[in-house]
């Protein structure tokens, strides 16, 4: 059995505290009702990866979804727990604030594996969470794990959330970030040839949207993007159904379209989306960096990643893609030892070895789950 981490349970309570906002018409079975068959009469948990079930269910059967109405002040609470997680020893990580852009406040970032003096590839980094939850200093650790294996640096960006700050304040945090990595990449070691970016769910669709920007502006050239079940489509489960008996675990459509008003600032899946805001939107993909995209089968972000796949191929951006079978979101920080989870982690990172020109892994990194 996998153990459930502090950082699980924020996952898992973070996306219930979402739910449970909602009205109750709009609940879906989920946590305790997993078991129970959708109305396409497919039971969602009989498409969970076998290896992957043990651990879903113990985090769904610990972590039950609270009762009742939520509030904001609640949801803002959930932001402030500690992750509990301690950091390796090596590589270092060290703290900095650089300026915003246009008069926004100073950005907070975590320096991973900085050598000054050196040249090598370096990664700008933004954490998930549903564009609304999630912090940069929850992900050191594992962003260690990945600058040891590759040494890379990575620079990892405390961007503001919302709903507090809509777009495109957060987007305009990782711009910043970007542009002072860029500017400062002998300080940090780094090649400024060699700058990929990279992120999880909400944090792989900043990191489309940063790629986006970074074509469009022409001042930050970015040589690779990779994006981990990224969140694409404010239009996934608002205007646009899913299967049943897809995004059933851990990120539904309800939460979906939570994460993605709070960001818009309007409701999602409107014909009003700001201009850049929605990756999946944007009509011109073509000149892109090259990207991977990984994803669950059963990840209700499926459909949207393998169309935005489908695009970039057909824009002529070279792009790998890789459905894990029977994989729910966030599958492999839940289950970590799943020889699954550890074959797509080490797809990822080997995928960001040729993109940097450096000798790929025969196996994956440890997990973290030691250091927590």
């Amino acid at each position: 059995m996998n153990n459930i981490t502090r950082r699980d349970f924020i996952l898992a309570a973070s996306a219930a505290t979402a739910l449970a906002a909602l009205p109750p018409s709009k609940a879906i079975a989920t946590s305790g009702q997993a078991a129970a068959k959708s109305t396409s009469g497919v039971d969602p948990m009989a498409m969970v990866n076998p290896e992957l079930r043990p651990a879903l269910e113990s985090m769904l059967k610990t972590f039950p979804l609270p009762k009742g109405e939520v509030t904001i002040a609640q949801l803002l609470a959930w932001r402030k727990m500690d992750l509990g997680r301690k950091r390796l020893p090596q590589p270092s990580v060290a703290e900095r604030s650089v300026p915003g852009r246009a008069g926004a406040p100073d950005v907070r970032v975590f320096i991973i594996n900085a050598k000054p003096g050196t040249r090598r590839p370096a990664v700008l980094h933004t954490h998930g969470g549903g564009y609304v939850l999630g912090s940069a200093a929850g992900d050191v650790p594992d962003l260690q794990v990945l600058a040891q294996a590759l040494d890379c640096v990575i620079v990892t960006v405390e961007y503001r959330l919302a709903p507090e700050t809509p777009f495109p304040g957060s987007l305009e945090d990782n711009y910043a970030a970007l542009k002072w990595l860029h500017a400062n990449a002998d300080e940090l070691g780094a090649d400024r040839s060699r700058i990929a970016l990279a992120g999880e769910s909400a944090g792989g669709g900043h990191a489309a949207m940063l790629a986006i920007a970074a074509r469009d502006r022409g001042e930050v050239p970015v040589m690779f993007q990779s994006l981990v079940y990224p969140m694409l489509d404010d239009r996934t489960g608002s205007t646009r159904k899913v299967p049943a008996h897809i995004g059933t675990f851990v990120w539904t459509a309800e939460y979906n379209r939570l994460g993605w008003t709070a960001l818009l600032g309007r409701a999602a899946g409107g014909q009003d989306a700001p201009a850049g805001a929605v990756p999946s939107r944007v009509e011109n993909l073509a000149g892109l960096a090259p990207a991977w995209i990984g994803v669950g089968s059963i990840d209700l972000f499926v459909d949207e990643d393998v169309e935005y796949a489908r695009r970039l191929i057909e824009a002529g951006v070279t792009t790998e893609l890789l459905v894990a079978p029977g994989a729910f979101h966030g599958f492999d920080g839940i289950a970590q030892g799943a020889s699954i989870s550890k074959q797509f982690k080490l797809a990822r990172y080997n995928a960001l070895a040729r993109a940097f020109g450096v000798q790929q892994l025969e196996a994956v990194p440890a997990p973290t789950t030691a250091n927590r």
